[in-house]
């Protein structure tokens, strides 16, 4: 797994089940065959599974596993981490470039 459809991917689909048009709608930028393939092997990995309802059109939903959702948990956790932690980080990353490259400082 691999690429940012797959991570938003597994974002919109944390909830529950979701369908394929509201996949499309709320993953800007993606095209249908890109969310399509993306789709395709997130259920070769075993991280999503899609299910056909048998209805006139067909229904179509996509749901993550339990593998998936640990895997959003983690992603979750180090989301979290990163935004309690920015303004440490940006403060780190100042102090550093003032000693180490002073140059980048006063530009």
């Amino acid at each position: 797994m691999a690429g940012k459809w797959s991570v938003q991917i597994l974002v919109a689909a944390a909830p529950g089940p979701i369908r394929f048009t509201e996949l499309e709608r709320s993953i800007e930028g993606v095209s249908r065959r890109m969310l399509t393939l993306t789709l395709r092997n997130l259920e070769r990995d075993g991280l999503v599974v899609r299910t056909v309802h048998p209805t006139v059109p067909p229904k179509v939903e996509y749901e993550l596993t339990d593998v998936a959702q640990e895997l959003y948990s983690s992603l979750r956790h180090l989301t979290d981490w990163a935004e309690r932690n920015r303004v440490y980080i940006a403060e780190a990353r100042a102090a550093y470039d003032t000693e180490h490259r002073p140059e980048l400082v006063d530009a």
